[in-house]
């Protein structure tokens, strides 16, 4: 057996004797002396521990302790009621304490029991009570949060394992202590009965079975009784208040010490107060003079040395900032963070700095929040975060949108104007500045605050300049979106689909296909304004016909197929009759016999004068949907879609090119033109 182990039971058979058997005055005044130290070292540890759970035996410490001072008391008692003493200790807590009055001391011993039941009794039971139902309480939300931790990958498991452990051991801790708080409310009130008990069982042994009278039993058995009970009741009250210090401690961070001076005595202009206070006290009303001006003057120097001492702290803050700072340029590895690129970036000159300042009433960033989930809704991919700067090498209203640090738009504001376009149907005009817009290269006209509302009774469309970079920026992230989509975001699209799909992610990745051939196929939809966030479709197609080819463009083909519900809802309006321009077959057959197919896919070698005429003949039909108003859409054979589509997408990005197998049966279409060589 651990040496711990025979002393706690050895301990406990002294509690099982105590009870029992009498024992000597001097053996009662060596436990009551281990009574008294043992409460002191329960008292300063849990005041210094950092955290309640640093104590979690406490529970357990305080029914013992408390069960071993009952068994102190009914020894004591027993030596009381026989003999009329209780040993050195009880003798001269009686006397002593009291300043030799029987009177005092029962006014002590009183005093001390009320403090002890209605002050820290009744206190601590309260905030047990409380902290053992908040924590129960709060369990679900912090085990949530240890989940999403985890799931981020901020904590490894062994630490989200410690953390779920620390939460039971806080719930078990605060539950046990809202039931051990009344141990301790049952033995202040035991001790005043027994106290109770050995006044009046004294008297009546002393006058009764000892021949006193009333005054000797009075004098002799008040103060062994009073001895007794403050014997009892300072470990009692020193238990009580480490009951107290222990629910209530709220620092985990520093020793209480350290908590109350920092947070009492930081702020120099209270102290300053304070001590002007104290000695108006002192000067000017008939209190000590001498004592209350000695505290103001002390809480008042107090109060320059900690001013000094935070001054002294700020400069060694700031010192240290730059030294750090200093010593993370000089690092090596940080000429590797230079080389890092972000996906979008916005840049505006310092003009434009208000629309993004929230302090000044911006809400660019919230509108870059906006265009985040907006495009995550439309296309189901998620933009990577947009980075907004200011440069002051541009001009004060320009900005510029970047991609993977590459301009590829630009666009110049009037801070205090707004813009107006005319939808095409209004004539009469608006004076102002003519300029273009930035998203479509429409003619537009800047106009101030007063015309707003004139603009707008005549029919144009005005807009305000947040938003013009609000949907620059919008059409921009859309039309590089496919660029954007890296290998781990791909990674991270088929992890959030996978656990209710796991055996359609365990045939196709990576047993069919890689992530890389993967994310080629989803670039290709976005690539051409496609969402892709039926995932679980793309996958079952991708499965499907993976075994067959790995060709990314083909299977590009079937999965748009399978998608065709999706393209005709987008392109072809249920009940309206849409104009769409078709392919000759003659070109048709010209682009299938220029497809060479390789190991690395097939690509197109037609003749350039073949390829000028073609491009030619779709410019026109081209302009003629325009004129009529209508959305350019060329319908072509699935197997030429996407061969036709490659040959037209450096002369025509925007142009729409669907299969015949992307169309549903029930969308009514018009053919008003058709793509010849001629």
């Amino acid at each position: 057996m651990k040496k711990s182990d025979i002393g706690l039971g050895a301990l406990m058979l002294c509690v099982i004797i105590f009870l029992i058997i009498p024992i000597p005055a001097f053996l009662l005044d060596v436990m009551q002396a281990l009574n008294l130290a043992l409460a002191m070292v329960i008292m300063f540890t849990a005041l210094f521990s950092r955290e309640a759970l640093e104590m979690s035996s406490f529970p357990t410490v305080l029914l013992i302790t408390t069960i071993f001072r009952i068994s102190l008391n009914v020894s004591s008692t027993r030596l009381i009621l026989i003999s009329g003493k209780a040993g050195n200790v009880v003798q001269v807590f009686g006397e002593f304490v009291g300043g030799g009055s029987l009177v005092v001391g029962i006014i002590v011993f009183i005093i001390l029991i009320l403090v002890q039941f209605l002050v820290i009794n009744k206190g601590s039971e309260r905030v047990a009570e409380v902290s053992a139902r908040f924590t129960l309480d709060a369990m679900p939300g912090k085990q949530m949060a240890i989940d999403a931790d985890l799931n981020t990958g901020a904590i490894s498991d062994d630490q989200a394992r410690e953390r779920r452990q620390k939460i039971q051991d806080e719930a078990a801790f605060f539950g046990s202590m809202d039931g051990a708080t009344k141990y301790v409310k049952g033995d202040a009130v035991s001790g005043l009965i027994i106290t109770l008990i050995n006044f009046a069982g004294g008297m009546a042994t002393g006058m009764l079975m000892q021949g006193m009278d009333a005054t000797q039993a009075l004098n002799n058995y008040t103060i062994v009784t009073i001895g007794d009970g403050l014997v009892s009741q300072v470990p009692s009250l020193l238990i009580s208040l480490a009951t107290g210090i222990l629910v209530t401690k709220v620092s985990k961070e520093s020793d209480i010490g350290d908590v109350l001076v920092k947070q009492l005595f930081s702020i120099p202009k209270v102290l300053y107060i304070v001590g002007a206070a104290m000695m108006l006290l002192g000067l000017f009303t008939p209190l000590s003079a001498l004592i209350f001006v000695f505290y103001g003057v002390m809480f008042i120097l107090a109060g320059v040395m900690i001013n000094r001492q935070i001054a002294t702290e700020a400069i060694g803050e700031q010192v240290n900032e730059e030294e750090v700072a200093a010593e993370e340029i000089r690092k090596p590895e940080n000429v590797n963070a230079l080389l890092n690129v972000d996906p979008i970036e916005l840049e505006f000159g310092y003009g434009i700095i208000p629309l993004a300042d929230v302090n000044q009433g911006g809400d660019l960033l919230d509108r870059v929040v906006m265009i985040r989930r907006q495009i995550a809704i439309e296309l189901g991919c998620v933009v990577p975060i947009i980075r907004l700067r200011d440069n002051i090498q541009l001009n004060p209203n320009q900005y510029v949108i970047k991609i993977k640090g590459v301009q590829v738009s630009e666009g110049e504001i009037l801070f205090d104007h707004y813009m107006a376009m005319n939808p095409g149907y209004v004539e009469e005009e608006i004076t102002g500045i003519p300029t273009f817009e930035p998203s479509f290269h429409l003619p537009a006209i800047w106009i101030t605050e007063s015309q707003r509302e004139r603009a707008e009774a005549m029919g144009y469309t005005v807009v305000d300049p947040p938003s013009i970079i609000a949907t620059h920026l919008t059409e921009i992230v859309r039309s590089h979106i496919h660029e954007l989509l890296t290998r781990q975001d791909v990674q991270n699209l088929i992890n959030n689909i996978k656990d209710a799909n796991e055996t359609l992610i365990s045939e196709l990745v990576p047993k069919l296909l890689g992530v890389g051939e993967i994310q080629k196929v989803l670039q290709n939809l976005l690539m051409e304004g496609i969402s892709i966030r039926d995932l679980v479709t793309i996958f079952e197609t991708l499965a499907d016909y993976a075994p067959t080819t790995r060709d990314t463009d083909v299977l590009t083909e079937y999965v748009r197929q399978a998608l065709k519900r999706a393209i005709s809802g987008k392109y072809f309006p249920n009940g309206e009759s849409t104009s769409v321009v078709t392919l000759d077959p003659e070109v048709e057959q010209t682009i299938m016999n220029s497809v060479k197919q390789t190991e690395n896919g097939a690509y197109l070698t037609i003749e350039p004068d073949e390829a000028q005429k073609i491009i030619n003949s779709t410019r026109g039909q081209i302009e003629k949907l325009e004129e009529l108003g209508k959305q350019p859409i060329i319908l072509a054979s699935p197997i030429v879609r996407m061969y036709f589509k490659k040959l037209t997408q450096d002369y025509f990005p925007d142009l729409i090119v669907v299969s015949y197998n992307e169309v549903e049966s029930d969308v009514e279409l018009q053919s008003v033109g058709m793509v010849t060589k001629e």
